[in-house]
């Protein structure tokens, strides 16, 4: 089969010219990288990854395959997939199709054959850009034009697009707690975490108000990753301001928060967001836990953060990030309620933050 030429043009007009795979037509979206050796099906199936454009730094990307229990959700969810050689045969024992198959079926395109050394550093020197990706159009005016007309992701909500559309529950056989998650994107490994630690999980739409959410009476709230910038899910920092004057009254409704949930607690006690140059994205930072003096090898993928000067006297800095010192977790001095930026369901260190779980059940046990 004749390779399919595609080009892809960010907003500034960079051009780099490669082949197509899975879906041919075109791609648009916010190019970020992720840093990460393998996960390539956890990447494109995770909510957070919802209109953006992924490379992934490791030369070769497909060895293994798609298997049927990977994915972090019902589909892909990022706009593309960007990677210098894809493999053209796959093997692993649980694989069901190739990387390419899986992309066309899901309608996503991937481009391989570019430089994406070059792509990345242009990335981190001159920030995530838009792009456009087509095999019909290789006039770089005309793709840079395009790219230019996708709405930037700073003041984009996102959760609207990827939350659940009805309530749904995960039931637990050795139930010890019920708790409510709000689905703003949320991985399925996060709800399995939630399971093995005794909760059993109902899932709420984002839009779901505080006063529904107690009426179904949890024992604790999660509030889940998710895509897009935090400031412009103004319905959920209300509702989650709402949960905490609950909290402030009673003091007995845990909540924990992760990556856009963490952002989103932070702006409901008045802690302000702000988008990074490039994002976190990969399964190999490192984060210091502050009060035992630990580092955590985390997986990230985020690319807004919480402002360091905004936090609230009432607010206590718990993690830092080793690579920029940005916020990584924070915890409210006198209310049961906690947040971390990263992925401690994702596993990379290989366990270094599943106590974060444990955490949070001994705060509801109490």
């Amino acid at each position: 089969m004749q390779p399919i030429p595609a080009t892809l043009v960010l907003e500034n007009g960079s051009v780099y010219k490669g082949t197509a795979f899975g879906h041919v037509g075109e791609a648009a979206g916010e190019v970020v990288f992720n840093t990460s050796l393998t996960g390539y099906q956890e990447i494109l199936t995770d909510p957070s990854y919802a209109g953006q454009m992924v490379i992934m730094t490791y030369p070769l990307i497909g060895n293994y395959g798609i298997n049927e229990t990977d994915g972090e959700s019902h589909k892909i969810w990022a706009s593309a997939l960007i990677v210098r050689e894809v493999s053209q045969v796959y093997s692993n024992y649980a694989a069901t199709s190739s990387l390419d198959e899986y992309l066309k079926t899901s309608q996503v395109m991937g481009l391989s054959g570019i430089d994406t050394r070059k792509l990345v550093r242009e990335i981190r020197e001159k920030g995530a850009m838009r792009g456009f990706i087509s095999t019909d159009d290789h006039d770089e005016k005309s793709l840079q034009k395009n790219a230019l007309a996708i709405p930037e992701m700073t003041g984009l909500d996102l959760v609207r697009k990827v939350t659940t559309s009805q309530s749904y529950t995960v039931d637990c056989p050795d139930e010890k707690y019920h708790v409510v998650a709000y689905d703003y994107g949320i991985k399925r490994n996060i709800l399995r975490m939630l399971q093995d630690a005794g909760c059993r999980v109902t899932v709420l739409n984002a839009s779901t108000t505080a006063e529904e959410a107690l009426k179904l009476n949890p024992d604790g709230v999660f509030l889940s990753n998710g895509p897009g910038d935090p400031f412009a899910v103004t319905y959920a920092v209300d509702t989650i301001r709402t949960l905490a004057q609950q909290n402030r009254a009673s003091g007995t409704l845990p909540i924990f928060g992760i990556c856009l949930g963490h952002q989103l607690l932070s702006l409901a006690f008045g802690a302000a967001t702000y988008k990074l140059k490039f994002g976190h994205h990969g399964s190999n930072h490192p984060v210091k836990h502050l009060s035992t003096q630990s580092i955590e090898i985390t997986s990230q993928n985020h690319g807004f953060a919480v402002e360091m000067g905004s936090l609230p006297e009432e607010l206590e800095l718990t993690h830092l990030n080793l690579y920029d010192n940005t916020v990584e977790g924070i915890r409210h001095r006198e209310l049961p309620c906690f947040s971390v930026q990263y992925h401690p369901e994702a596993a990379p260190g290989p366990h270094d933050s599943h106590y974060l779980f444990n955490l949070f059940t001994e705060m509801m046990e109490k």
